[in-house]
């Protein structure tokens, strides 16, 4: 009985599980994760502000953090391209999150604090190059946009639980940060349990995107150690001229409370608001994405730009539509900008350009909580202008990306 060496060998899918299910059951560790990170996050400006922190030190903050979430990744990324250690990554980098997030409720001085914000973003660092290149494989079969939509969503479902859990237990203890953050740590446990169930049924994700390729008679993919492609160095450079025009909630929220348009209490039910409008965004950029291309990101500078005209007024309904806008433009950033990433990049070089992208997004993401947060406390007119044409620059950028691409 001969054999082919030219046949494709389609790969046996673990425990017969889908590249769907997959989806969904990261998402649900997702869900379970946001239900922990998110829920800290949506009270960490209050948080900070009644440890002593001023506008400029929760921006810095709350940006470095960001900074550290993407920063790191540089280092993370080609880590696991390198080793092929995804799902041990994933799982340290979510073990660090759900750690840190308890131990910040009972931290009672502001540099504590502040290093248990970093701590949990820097988890978020470890965990995220590994993470989506897992998920990528998956959506590899059921269309990149859709799948990373579909993932955010689910994100963004535990995004609305945390906080309005923590916005809860905060009502009914009168404010104590201790008991509001302690909760959180129910769902963490849950988070590495699931992880370890989904590793054992799926020990190698790639297989669906080899299924994939073997489907559509697509050659095997090899030059694992090319360079990224241009295309993607320009993406880069678009996503990080919009960060740095994009305000952290951290200083949304700071707003909020310091002009007393909203209590401590009722922010983390704004941001769970926040949330339940990026998914909305993240499943509609998902579908457009997969059906016009990259084109759609023109919305992103446009949504960054609006935050800002409104979520830093004295008025309490137009504060929280640009709260709202703010949820849009994440639900973009966190779906419709990895799809992207996925199509520009050959798998085997995935978590590296992941990680890269990341890093300049990181360095973006602390100059615009600086900038913010800096403007802020000298001139609201001056931050929204400055935005404003920051965005516009973002836009040209773009502009000139799909002109080089056509």
């Amino acid at each position: 009985m001969g054999v082919n060496p030219g046949a494709a060998q389609l790969p046996s899918r673990p425990s017969g599980m889908g590249p769907w299910r997959f989806v969904v059951w990261f998402g649900t560790v997702s869900l379970l994760a946001d239900f922990v990170y998110e829920g800290a996050r949506s009270i960490t400006g209050p948080l900070l502000a009644s440890l002593g922190a001023s506008a400029l030190a929760v921006g810095v903050v709350t940006g470095a953090g960001e900074a550290a979430a993407l920063g790191l990744r540089l280092v993370s990324g080609p880590l696991a391209d390198r080793t092929r250690r995804f799902w041990g990554l994933a799982i340290t980098g979510y073990a660090l999150t759900v750690v840190s997030v308890p131990l910040l409720g009972v931290a009672g001085v502001l540099w504590a604090a502040c290093v248990l914000v970093i701590a949990e973003r820097v988890g978020k660092a470890v965990r995220s190059p590994a993470k989506d290149t897992l998920l990528s494989h998956a959506t590899a079969a059921t269309g990149r946009g859709r799948g990373f939509a579909v993932h955010e969503a689910m994100d963004q479902v535990g995004a609305l639980i945390g906080p309005l859990v923590v916005a809860g237990v905060l009502a009914l203890t009168g404010g104590d940060y201790g008991p509001a953050l302690g909760v959180l740590a129910l769902p963490g446990v849950a988070v590495l349990g699931l992880l370890v169930w989904l590793r054992a049924r799926v020990p190698d994700p790639e297989a669906y995107e080899r299924e994939v390729e073997a489907a559509v008679g697509s050659p095997p993919e090899t030059g694992g150690k090319r360079r990224l492609p241009a295309a993607f160095w320009m993406y880069a450079g678009f996503t990080a001229a919009t960060t740095t025009g994009f305000a952290t909630f951290g200083v949304l929220s700071f707003h909020l409370v310091e002009r007393h348009l909203l209590t401590a209490a009722w922010v983390p039910v704004l941001y769970a608001a926040a949330m339940a409008v990026d998914a909305v965004a993240a499943l509609a950029t998902g579908w457009l994405y997969d059906r016009h291309g990259p084109r759609v990101l023109i919305a992103l500078p446009v949504l960054s730009a609006g935050v800002a005209a409104l979520a830093f007024t004295d008025t309490v309904v137009i504060a929280m539509a640009g709260s709202l806008v703010w949820g849009a433009a994440v639900g973009i950033q966190e779906s419709t900008l990895r799809a992207t990433v996925a199509d520009l990049v050959p798998r085997g070089r995935r978590a590296t350009a992941y990680g890269l992208f990341a890093g300049v997004v990181g360095a973006a993401s602390l100059a615009g909580g600086a900038l913010t947060g800096g403007l802020y406390g000298y001139s609201i007119p001056v931050l929204i202008t400055v935005v404003v044409a920051i965005q516009v620059l973002a836009l040209v950028l773009l502009a000139a990306l799909r002109a080089t691409r056509s």
